[in-house]
């Protein structure tokens, strides 16, 4: 790659941003330019469920950068401006005005879109999703004016949209197809706790049920029919049915994708030139040994210092724990580790689950697998070193919360 070579990053999100204040800050003096679909500059996504859907952050604790850093670092963030093709060959990117712009390296951070639910009276007034800064604004508003909200899918968008509406005195029910909140994630031991936690706040959980259709009054969503038969009345409904990532670019360009765009632990695509990190990237995990996509926070927060680094080429690999954590109600948590649906024989527990003060802890053949700590803190660094350590433990010991866990295994 020439010098004076432009790297060039799709995406102005967390991923994206935090890859440009990394190239900045290895040293990289060329140019870097920053597209991005929104009109808003790069922005955290975890608060657009939490705390500032719920009124308790102001718009400017959700920013990246402030607004004169990109300016200040000679970053060339362009809003408004999203990538619509590559072209592999002339290391070319096309934007929807049909500009291009030549790339030496090119960092795919496009993100993910919420799937559409698919039923009659989908497209109503009052259906909102949660993606963007606008829709987390266009949801509160609409929290503030409603006295009963519908939540279409329990997981965790769905959950903590759930106890947002809560808190700003809605009526809530939960509709989901599976029989607890987040059983593919958690499994039942631990999902049960979820179930609980927002019965004991006054949500109707519906579960075990899927949605025939949204009914409407003047184009207005006035709530939910059942597959069952009953009907859930509503003056909003939030739908949280998952993510799908935005892998268009890269299947257009050829590049390889499954389960979001295939890279290497260094986040390196199939092309040498191109990167992907964040929601998009299904990244090879040299402590897993396999490819996976994590759809939280802190992989956009810290898998594009890896990818920038290696853009640079140095030598850099993305090792670190898939983590993610939540905030509902009086409950909070961190999870570390990574499970697939059904691939653990156990759950032992830590402490008083009853209370909801506890560590979960998934395991196979005896060895911890991840690691969930509620309302316990000061704990996730241990979680993870005894992740990494492998081996087995004494399942005695690790539910013993008197024995510390570096003591735990046989």
């Amino acid at each position: 790659m020439a010098a004076n070579e432009a790297l060039v990053i799709a995406g102005a999100s967390l991923a994206g941003a935090r890859a440009a204040e990394t190239l900045r800050g290895e040293g990289f003096d060329g140019p870097v330019v920053l597209f991005g679909e929104e009109n808003e500059r790069p922005y955290e996504r975890p608060p657009l469920s939490k705390d500032y859907l719920m009124g308790k952050a102001e718009r400017d604790a959700i920013y990246v950068h402030p607004e004169d850093w990109y300016r200040e670092h000679d970053v060339d963030l362009r809003l408004g401006a999203a990538v619509t093709g590559i072209d592999r060959e002339r290391h070319e990117v096309t934007l929807a005005d049909g500009s291009r712009v030549r790339y030496g390296k090119l960092l795919l951070a496009t993100g993910s879109s919420p799937r559409r639910l698919q039923v009659p009276g989908a497209g109503l007034a009052g259906v909102h999703y949660l993606r963007t800064v606008g829709d987390s604004d266009q949801i509160r508003q609409a929290f503030q004016g409603a006295e009963r909200v519908a939540v279409i899918g329990a997981g965790w968008i769905g959950l903590e949209a759930a106890a947002a509406a809560r808190t700003a005195g809605a009526e809530v029910a939960i509709v989901e197809m599976a029989k607890l909140p987040l059983l593919r994630v958690l499994g039942p031991e631990v999902a049960e706790v979820f179930a609980e936690l927002h019965r004991a706040n006054g949500v109707d959980l519906r579960m075990g049920v899927g949605v025939d259709d949204i009914t409407g009054t003047d184009d207005r969503a006035t709530g939910v029919r059942l597959s069952d038969g009953s009907y859930v009345p509503a003056d909003a409904v939030v739908v949280g049915v998952g993510i799908t990532p935005n892998t268009q670019l890269a299947e257009a360009a050829g590049l390889d994708v499954g389960n979001g765009i295939l890279t290497d632990a260094s986040l390196r695509t199939s092309d040498p030139d191109i990167y992907a990190a964040g929601d998009v990237a299904c990244a090879y995990h040299p402590l897993l040994k396999s490819s996976i996509r994590v759809e939280h926070w802190a992989n956009a927060r810290h898998q594009p210092v890896i990818a920038a680094k290696a853009m640079l080429g140095q030598q850099a690999v993305y090792d670190r724990l898939p983590y993610f954590y939540t905030d509902q109600y009086d409950l909070g948590m961190e999870y570390s580790g990574y499970v697939e649906p059904g691939g653990y024989d156990e759950v032992v527990f830590r402490g008083d689950k009853q209370r909801r003060e506890f560590v979960a802890f998934w395991l196979s053949e005896g060895r911890v697998l991840a690691g969930m700590n509620v309302n316990v803190w000061d704990v996730n660094d241990a979680v993870q070193a005894l992740i990494r350590r492998g081996g087995t433990v004494d399942t005695a010991k690790l539910a013993n919360p008197d024995i510390p866990l570096e003591e735990t295994g046989r």
